[in-house]
């Protein structure tokens, strides 16, 4: 079986990782790209238990989060840095971790108890109209809110660092050379983008959230805090069936608001940008012991 290669925007550069390794490339302010490479020991291969479905996205995602909180400390000390000067910063454990929950923190009070009160404010006494408004109210909270900050200017250069992201692991799908020129021509949108993963555990967490209804508020709170794990573990298997099914049409257009939406967190990245990414992504595939031609299962 494949084993998954990710990717992550990052301030002025892009993060991407394999089984073993993950790598970032950064852009300095003197023009120069800088490259922080660094191994990953998962618990996946430690256990089988770990590897199972939907317990494996648990796992992923929190893995993914940890190299990501790293990765963007180290972009953002390579952007301050001068000229000629190296920075390369690690996050500790417990920073990482602190950082972890308070992540974790504001997107579950934002997108999970935040509607569910809401709702609750409401005089529906049905407990599935309960549980389909509420999951109206999360994802127009969700939708609003990617609206509002991809209209700030700081966060432009990383939705074009996202869409250089998305634009080489196309191309490398596809068996093409990895340069800017040519990854230039491919999408900027990618069927396993983490913004179409976040919208479909919203929309999967209605079916789950239906077994509850209308439950009294300090239950309704609990079940969405608690539930979450199994519903982001349902959306990655979700995630990462259609990844593999790209040629199913039916599929496609299921998943099509997932794509739509990456529209709001990707921009058209520019052949600097391109540079980067590819950097990045040849720098883990090198780590991985992969050609470039190699067939692997990306995440993106």
């Amino acid at each position: 079986m494949s084993a998954p290669i990710g990717g992550q925007a990052v301030l002025e550069g892009v993060m991407m990782r394999g089984p073993s390794n993950w790598a970032v490339a950064v852009r300095k302010p003197n023009g120069q790209i800088a490259e922080v490479c660094r191994p990953i020991d998962s618990v996946m291969k430690r256990h089988w238990f770990f590897r199972l479905p939907v317990v494996r996205g648990v796992v992923a995602l929190g893995e993914s989060l940890a190299i990501g909180f790293r990765a963007l400390a180290i972009s953002a000390n390579y952007a301050a840095a001068e000229d000629n000067e190296e920075a390369e910063a690690e996050l500790s454990r417990g920073a990482i971790v602190f950082a972890f929950l308070l992540a974790i923190g504001f997107a579950i009070s934002l997108f999970k108890v935040g509607p569910a009160l809401l709702a609750d404010l409401l005089p529906i006494s049905n407990g599935n109209w309960f549980v389909l408004v509420e999951g109206l109210i999360r994802v127009t909270i969700f939708v609003v809110y990617l609206s509002v900050i991809s209209l700030l200017p700081d966060l432009r250069r990383v939705f074009q660092y996202h869409g250089a992201e998305h634009k080489a692991i196309n191309a490398f799908e596809a068996g093409e050379e990895l340069e800017p020129q040519t990854v230039q021509r491919f999408s900027q949108i990618h069927p396993r983008c983490g913004t179409a993963f976040l919208l479909w555990v919203m929309v999967i967490a209605i079916f789950v959230f239906a077994f509850f209804g209308r439950p009294a508020w300090y239950w309704l709170i609990a079940t969405r805090i608690l539930l979450l794990p199994v519903i982001a573990g349902l959306a990655y298997e979700l995630i990462r069936f259609a990844g593999k099914h790209t040629g199913n049409r039916v599929l496609m257009t299921l998943l099509a608001p997932g794509l739509w939406l990456q529209r709001l967190t990707t921009r058209e990245p520019t052949l600097d940008q391109l540079e980067v990414s590819i950097r990045a992504l040849r720098e883990v595939l090198a780590l991985e012991g992969r050609a470039a031609d190699s067939r692997v299962e990306i995440m993106a």
